[in-house]
């Protein structure tokens, strides 16, 4: 018996995941890379008696790029970890993804090629001619359906053999796709009788190295990208003379990027075009057709806003009932906690902040946040699974590249929509440290779910007591000003600390799919609600002893928290506000849920926090101590911007490995917030002197 490290590599978008979950279903584990940010998965499945470990490489077009993902990809490949390689490919779209298993195929000859969704080319009308393919590749080639469980047991017994040496790299068809298509020089004595063809000046610098390395380590090292100080010991001078070859042809740096990228792309859609049947010239592009609404025209913008709109609406009003449910359920328990603190003997004050502290904070924080994290993030994930939130960074690259900022930074954005913490997290995706930088500092200027309750209750009560439509249009007038302000802050900060040049990128379009309802529920709810959950509570517990010690602690006859009330009295006037309000928002740093429960506890001198039974007994209370549209506005304002929570400051922390960052995170809103609100307050005051 063996054992063997497979590694899977492939685009984004071509099944991966779907492939990992049923080879190895619950037999994995997820972590980070060594030194990075990109999660990395393994799992154990049995083949014939022998055990594989499965390497989930992290989805990547290329091997020669910048980012952590093709970093991570190209170095896991160029060390000879893994005993076989799967390379998935996209039967739709062979060529884009051709263009990664030539580079894995000039690294290796124990590559399996995995032609994942022919049940949806066939559906298209197109069919891969596999065995050509197979010829063309000197490789292996299973055509799959992941979904399905089509062709796994095939690909199963293939990985197998080639780890055991029973299928070698098919030297005879390579030979013969030698003769078909001949390279541009001859090769190196290390040349396992099959390349990719470079134009000549590269081809000749490639044969100065190929008698020392293989050819895949000659091009790393042309490339800057080899991680092995040993390969260019052995290489000497001849590295030297390589890249005067290269010098004299006018191919460095971008340019000799460049050249090789369009090598492997035209070879990928030689091959292509010669494994690929179109059985029906004329069938009906439904991907084409939908993106032509989706992704042109005044309809792009309106489809954005209306799936935004039906999102938010089914988060916010789909999140009311449990939410109110299990409040009941969990604050019922409170008397059974406190009796069993009186059983085990425990002092008042004690049993005041473990039960009316620690516990009715947590409590509130989870019935609060837990119902509409469990739906906005479900509903996120499955438009990101049909294949939409693509289309969303394609419509928004334009602006967000006037704002210095990356195009992929409107799918963090879209993210941070339903928690900023995970908006942050979110941001591995921009390729660029610098604009992922930006990304994170400005993902806090749009709203969470968190605080879209707070946001709606307040326009309804003071500006839109009787249209809900106005109210709805209001609302939407605060999302549009929170990404116009994102936009705004991007441009500043890649104008000043994180000055630099915009970077390009790959934005692949993939097609659409039906969602696999319940792998998405799985995912969103395990690896994003939980998360985001777990952080919320671990913050609000200590959160809990502050507020209950403000609460009860007094000094000269009253309580901390009207103390600090009064200390925030003038700068809440100079805001159009009140001391009180800046208080809930600062004992808020939990949870933005929390304000409101906070600022009616003050408001109405109880020893915890409050909730209200309908917007006209908030209306009353708010009223009663002065509330004007002009505080209502200024409050709405700074709910639109303030200081992350306390969950998202940690996973900034996280992100960044830096206090420095974090930081700026926290006062860049709360300072945007604080001006705002100001200027208001000075504009009102300006039109009643007028």
């Amino acid at each position: 018996m063996g054992a063997y490290i497979v590694a899977l590599a492939g685009n984004p978008n071509v099944g991966k995941s779907t492939l990992f979950n049923r080879l190895t279903g619950l037999r994995q584990h997820t972590g980070n890379w060594p030194g990075k940010t990109v999660e990395q998965a393994r799992g154990q499945y049995t083949e014939a008696g022998e055990s594989c470990t499965l390497v989930d490489l992290p989805g990547t077009y290329s091997l020669w790029g910048v980012s952590p993902e093709e970093e991570i990809a190209g170095d896991f490949l160029r060390s000879g970890s893994a005993d076989v390689t799967i390379v998935m490919a996209d039967a739709t779209s062979l060529s884009r993804s051709l263009t990664l298993a030539l580079q894995v195929r000039q690294m290796t000859s124990r590559m399996v090629l995995c032609v994942n969704l022919v049940d949806e080319a066939a559906k298209k009308g197109v069919t891969v001619d596999v065995e050509t393919l197979r010829r063309r590749l000197a490789a292996p080639v299973v055509a799959t359906a992941a979904r399905s469980g089509r062709g796994l047991a095939q690909l199963r017994k293939t990985v197998g053999q080639v780890a055991r040496g029973e299928i070698e790299g098919d030297e005879e068809a390579a030979q013969q796709e030698e003769r078909a298509c001949p390279p541009v020089s001859a090769p190196g004595e290390n040349w396992d009788h099959w390349q990719i063809r470079y134009e000549v000046a590269v081809e000749r610098a490639l044969q100065r190295l190929t008698p020392y390395v293989t050819r895949g380590e000659a091009l790393a090292l042309l490339l800057g990208k080899s991680r092995r100080p040993e390969a260019e010991a052995r290489v000497g001078t001849a590295l030297e003379r390589a890249e005067e070859i290269l010098q004299e042809a006018g191919l460095t740096g971008p340019a000799l990027a460049d050249s090789v990228a369009a090598s492997v792309v035209h070879q990928a859609q030689e091959i292509s075009a010669a494994c690929t049947v179109q059985r029906r010239a004329k069938h009906r592009d439904w991907d084409r057709r939908i993106d032509r609404w989706l992704t042109t025209g005044i309809t792009a913008p309106l489809a954005m806003l209306g799936l935004l709109a039906l999102v938010l609406y089914l988060t916010v009003r789909g999140a009311n009932y449990p939410s109110q449910l299990l409040s009941r359920w969990l604050m019922a328990l409170r008397l059974p906690l406190r009796r069993g603190l009186v059983w085990m003997g425990c002092p008042l004050w004690l049993q005041g902040m473990a039960v009316d502290g620690v516990y009715t904070t947590v409590a509130w924080v989870v019935s609060v946040m837990l119902p509409p994290m469990a739906i906005f993030f479900p509903l996120f994930t499955l438009l990101e699974d049909a294949g939409y939130l693509p289309r969303v960074a394609f419509n928004l690259d334009r602006l967000f590249a006037v704002s210095g900022a990356h195009g992929r930074q409107s799918l963090t954005m879209c993210m941070g929509l339903g928690c900023n913490a995970c908006g942050v997290t979110g941001c591995r995706i921009v390729d660029s440290p610098r604009e992922r930088m930006v990304a994170i500092l400005t993902n806090s200027f749009v709203p969470c779910n968190g605080r879209f309750p707070t946001l709606l209750a307040l326009i309804t009560l003071f500006a839109a007591p009787h249209s809900p439509l106005l109210a709805s249009l209001l609302l939407a007038v605060c999302m549009a000003a929170s990404v116009g302000m994102t936009l705004l802050v991007s441009r500043l900060l890649s104008s000043t600390v994180l000055k630099g040049e915009p970077s390009s990128f790959s934005l692949e379009l993939p097609p659409y799919r039906r969602p696999q309802v319940g792998r998405v529920l799985v995912r969103s709810l395990r690896d994003r609600t939980a998360f985001v959950l777990g952080r919320a509570v671990a913050v609000a517990a200590p959160a809990g002893i502050l507020v209950w010690g403000m609460t009860h602690i007094s000094i000269g006859g009253s309580s901390l928290l009207q103390h600090a009330a009064a200390f925030l009295q003038p700068l809440g006037q100079l805001m159009g506000l009140d001391g009180m309000i800046l208080l809930a928002f600062l004992l808020g740093f939990p949870a933005n849920e929390i304000v409101v429960p906070i600022l009616l506890m003050g408001y109405l001198s109880a020893g915890t926090m409050m909730d209200y039974e309908s917007l006209a007994q908030l209306g009353g209370i708010l009223t009663a101590n002065g509330w004007t549209e002009l505080t209502a506005l200024c409050a709405v304002v700074l709910c639109l911007w303030h200081f992350p929570c306390g969950t998202t400051c940690l996973t900034i922390h996280k992100e960044t490995g830096s206090w420095k960052w974090t930081a700026l995170g926290f006062v860049l809103p709360t300072a945007v917030g604080v001006v705002m609100c100001m200027l208001l307050r000075g504009a009102a005051a300006l039109w009643a002197a007028l």
